[in-house]
């Protein structure tokens, strides 16, 4: 990619980022044609941990996981990094971490510790120079001005919007290079947020299925104003879904012979994972 993430962020037409939680997940994705994939924390607790997205995963399980994506696909990765795990210093050291593991963009939201997903009730979010500090500290510990920060407030849930906006607006002035309202309540609000923010930063959209927001498409969040559009949990609800039915089937059959034709064989999946290319590779390295 010839592109700075930054530069294509800038332009007219909305990158869409689907949700992504391991490198299975990641290699599928690109493979699509995805110019980027959001590293969830919410998608690496449920599937990591079977646990709801409640500040249970450690920043060092993300590190991992980013580390194992980036090693096998070449796409730009937006990774959450929650709170930052921590205060300022915490924040610098989860910056730091993350940007050696392999991320182009890194987002931290303004709620305390431990956090809770951005479309569950009784959120508390920070004092709002205190998460500007935060901001300003990330920014000055990435390596490469190029890896971007962005900012998330969750403030909506509990300040209201304009206060959210407000907070938004500070943490520009802190440094931040795209902007993240979280959970607004309706398309109104939705275009309030662009509406407000116009001339900042990029702003970033977040569709969760049976979410707070109402799902919108890409096309209509490039309309309103948005730069950046994720889905991050939708696989996880998908294969939690397809793996409910499969091992309901399998229970009731006692074979998944019924199931066959919603699942890759053997051979199908070894050529998704490219098994045969890289035996092959192996064999160049055998008689040198």
């Amino acid at each position: 990619m010839t592109q700075s993430f930054r530069d294509r962020l800038h332009e007219p037409r909305i990158l869409l980022a689907p949700g992504v939680y391991d490198a299975l997940t990641a290699l599928i994705a690109h493979a699509a044609g995805f110019e980027a994939l959001y590293v969830s924390g919410a998608a690496i607790a449920y599937t990591r941990l079977g646990r709801p997205d409640i500040g249970l995963v450690s920043s060092a399980e993300v590190a991992e996981t980013v580390a194992l994506i980036r090693d096998r696909v070449p796409a730009r990765l937006i990774v959450d990094a929650d709170t930052g795990f921590g205060n300022a210093l915490n924040t610098q050291r989860t910056v730091r971490t993350f940007e050696r593991a392999g991320a182009n963009a890194i987002q931290i939201e303004d709620q305390t510790y431990p956090k809770r997903c951005g479309h569950l009730s009784e959120k508390v979010v920070i004092p709002a120079r205190e998460m500007a500090g935060k901001i300003k500290a990330a920014v000055d510990a990435r390596h490469d001005r190029e890896t971007l920060i962005i900012a998330r407030t969750d403030a909506v849930a509990s300040e209201g919007l304009d206060a959210a906006l407000d907070r938004a607006a500070l943490y520009a002035e802190a440094g931040a290079d795209a902007l993240f309202v979280e959970a607004p309540h309706s398309v109104e609000q939705l275009a309030e947020i662009c509406k407000r923010l116009a001339g900042g930063p990029p702003l970033m959209a977040n569709m969760v299925e049976g979410g707070r927001t109402p799902i919108r498409d890409a096309a209509e969040l490039q309309r309103i104003g948005f730069s950046l559009v994720i889905f991050p949990g939708g696989i996880v609800r998908a294969l939690a879904h397809h793996a409910q039915r499969f091992y309901g089937t399998l229970a009731r059959d006692r074979t998944t012979r019924e199931f066959g034709n919603e699942m890759f064989d053997f051979d199908r999946l070894n050529a998704l994972l490219e098994t045969p290319q890289m035996l092959a590779l192996g064999k160049t390295y055998e008689t040198f």
